[in-house]
């Protein structure tokens, strides 16, 4: 018997099938669109995400020769805040997905916190105003699309993050459900209630209607629809992808952190039974909820991590495929003073600057595209240090290690340099896929494939630990000059303008 994630990222779906001991039996991935609208806007097809999705997952059953009837349950995790609104009675969506990275609601957020309800959404829902979340997407979608908020209201629609959408088109539209992860990212979910919460969907004009139910995190939720599969499978976690991550790097204990390194950076620290305000501007979210606990977290969110190396691959042709740039990157001992700051959509956590811009300081004659791509690859790690200061100062805890996930983390080099930045050791488990492996994980709870989280934890090992090397004053300096960099990328663009 084995356990199959589907974990639906941003520029990719993917497939894995996890035995008894955590290991890989097998995986199977394929991206799909991105469409950029207008500047500053992006969003997916929600029937490619769908079709995409349901693709790798047939082809990772027969990579690995396993039949359906083999598989004790599907786990799901997502990329959250991207925004679906679909027609209940067909199953189509009224309009492509709104993507986490969309910042066209950015004007109406500044309306907002103009009007001063930063105060009221911060303390209900441990999140900052900002189009992110998904609440100023399903305004946007429910004002911009013909009918729509009328057609809501009469329930003849139905909202959902990721995790809603494809639990819907694999039960064949028998479910429309969330779980608090997720919620909790959508500027409309009260974090101490653990509802939706009704003041605030009167303030976004979102109605009830279209929302989805929310259930726990680990749970049998019911079975594929005939037809999908050469049987029915159980359904059994839904979880948002950073969540997943810090659970399948059992950070099951307060002050336990973990980061992924895929499109954007994301650190979550387990903070226990109680969420956290920030006064930094971090995020205070669900991490997951099994049975009758809830466990919750602070977050960090860089927008831009492993996306600045596709950047390099597909926007300035510097190389082939992402794997090129560590190579290309170690060719020189170091950036030769060039700082990349990829603010292409804005900067998140602590900033959260909806305008700045991409910058790029320090060239001169000599600057290399192996320079370039140094510095991308710092930039990303110089982003992640920045959040995990943060972190620390808000929970009163010391990180003694940071552990670590997601592609971009088998680039040893961006490894070593994360560690000298953050002084403290850095450990990269056996298998990176930590996101897909928290789902696998919270559905084989659930359906008894691993009796407890003693059995879970022997699935997660460390493959390597990566140690500071450098001085405390060489970081300092580094750092400095970062913020440097980073000052001249800040509010880039004209406010109203996005």
């Amino acid at each position: 018997m084995v356990i199959l994630a589907l974990d639906q990222g941003t520029t990719s779906s993917r497939a894995i099938l996890f035995d008894h001991t955590g290991a890989i039996r097998a995986s199977a991935q394929k991206e799909f669109q991105q469409i950029f609208p207008q500047p500053g806007w992006v969003e997916h097809d929600p029937l490619e995400i769908w079709s995409s999705q349901l693709e790798v997952a047939h082809s990772v059953l027969a990579k690995a020769g396993v039949k359906a009837r083999d598989v004790a349950a599907i786990g799901i995790t997502n990329q959250r805040e991207t925004a679906i609104i679909w027609d209940r009675r067909t199953g189509k969506p009224i309009h492509n997905a709104i993507v986490w990275q969309d910042r066209r609601t950015a004007r109406f957020c500044d309306e907002l916190a103009a009007a001063g309800h930063g105060g009221l959404i911060s303390r209900k829902t441990g999140l900052v105003i900002d189009a992110y979340f998904s609440a100023t997407k399903i305004r946007w979608l429910l004002e911009h699309v013909k009918d729509a908020r009328e057609r809501a209201r009469r329930g003849e629609l139905a909202f959902g993050t990721v995790d809603s959408w494809l639990l819907w088109n694999l039960t064949g539209g028998a479910l429309h459900l969330t779980d608090p992860s997720n919620a909790s990212r959508t500027m409309l979910f009260d974090l101490h209630t653990g509802a939706w919460d009704e003041e605030l969907l009167r303030l976004f004009d979102v109605p009830r209607e279209l929302l989805p139910e929310v259930r726990s995190s680990s749970e049998l939720y019911g079975q594929t629809a005939p037809g999908l599969f050469d049987a029915s499978i159980p359904i059994a976690s839904l979880i948002g992808d950073q969540q997943a991550a810090l659970f399948g790097q059992n950070c099951f204990a307060r002050g336990m952190a973990k980061n992924t390194y895929g499109t954007g950076c994301f650190m979550l620290m387990n903070i226990g039974p109680k969420p956290m305000p920030s006064r930094h501007k971090l995020l205070a979210t669900v991490a997951w909820k099994t049975n009758s606990e809830t466990l919750y977290a602070l977050e960090g969110s860089v927008f831009i991590g492993g996306a600045v190396v596709q950047w390099l691959r597909d926007g300035l042709g510097l190389i082939k495929s992402s794997a090129d740039v560590e190579a290309l990157a170690a060719s020189v001992p170091d950036s030769g003073g060039v700082y990349l700051v990829p603010a292409f959509a804005g900067l998140g956590a602590p900033h959260w600057d909806a305008y700045a811009r991409g910058t790029i300081t320090g060239l001169t004659r000599g600057t290399t595209a192996a320079h370039l791509a140094r510095a991308a690859l710092e930039g990303i790690a110089f982003q992640v240090a920045d959040v995990l200061e943060i972190m620390e100062e808000d929970s009163g805890i010391a990180v003694n290690e940071l552990r670590v996930d997601g592609g971009a983390s088998a680039n040893d080099l961006l490894m070593q340099f994360q560690a000298d930045l953050l002084r403290v050791p850095v450990v990269r488990p056996k298998v990176v896929e930590t996101t897909a492996l928290g789902a696998a994980c919270l559905a084989g709870l659930a359906v008894g494939f691993w009796k407890d989280r003693t059995e879970v934890q022997d699935a997660c090992q460390a493959e390597r630990v990566f140690e500071p090397t450098k001085s405390a004053d060489d970081v300092a300096h580094r750092r400095k000059r970062w913020a440097e960099a980073l000052k001249r990328a800040c509010e880039w663009e004209e406010r109203g303008t996005v």
